[in-house]
């Protein structure tokens, strides 16, 4: 079930399983994991891209291995709010995704979530080389930690 209502989407969650958010680009995907008690995002891995039955495959038995529940998707909207190119591969992405797994999907609003990223490991004073590496995972954090809080105010 892929839905853009997130009230849905928690109706759907089984109880006591971490969520997943994703951080979808065009060469990684960024992971983050929440605590079965759905009160804190941790970012945990990073995908390189291949083809999207590898990185299908690769998603989905980390998402086994950790007895994920539901995904949460960054949807990079433009900063007006409306849809462009990026929001439709993302969608498309979850569609595929979808004939894969049972878990539910929802979309969150990603808007400056890499750049939240960015300055939280500026100010964790991470080298360059070090934030490179992580910033797809600490993305996929916030994205996944906004949804969380949206959750609890439900």
């Amino acid at each position: 079930m892929i839905t853009d209502d997130i009230a849905t989407f928690k109706a759907t969650l089984p109880p006591m399983r971490p969520l997943a958010g994703l951080d979808f680009g065009d060469k990684t995907i960024g992971v983050a994991i929440s605590d079965r008690l759905l009160s804190v995002a941790t970012p945990t891995d990073t995908i390189r891209r291949k083809k999207f039955t590898q990185d299908a495959e690769a998603l989905l038995k980390l998402l086994t291995s950790r007895e994920v529940g539901g995904i949460v998707l960054g949807l990079p909207r433009n900063m007006d709010g409306s849809e462009g190119p990026r929001c439709q591969k993302t969608r498309a992405f979850a569609r595929n995704l979808g004939q894969l797994t049972d878990l539910p999907i929802t979309f969150w609003d990603e808007r400056l979530s890499s750049v939240a990223a960015d300055r939280a490991m500026l100010e964790a004073d991470m080298s360059r080389a070090k934030r490179a590496e992580k910033i797809d995972q600490v993305a996929a954090g916030v994205i996944l930690q906004g949804a969380l809080d949206r959750l609890r105010n439900l």
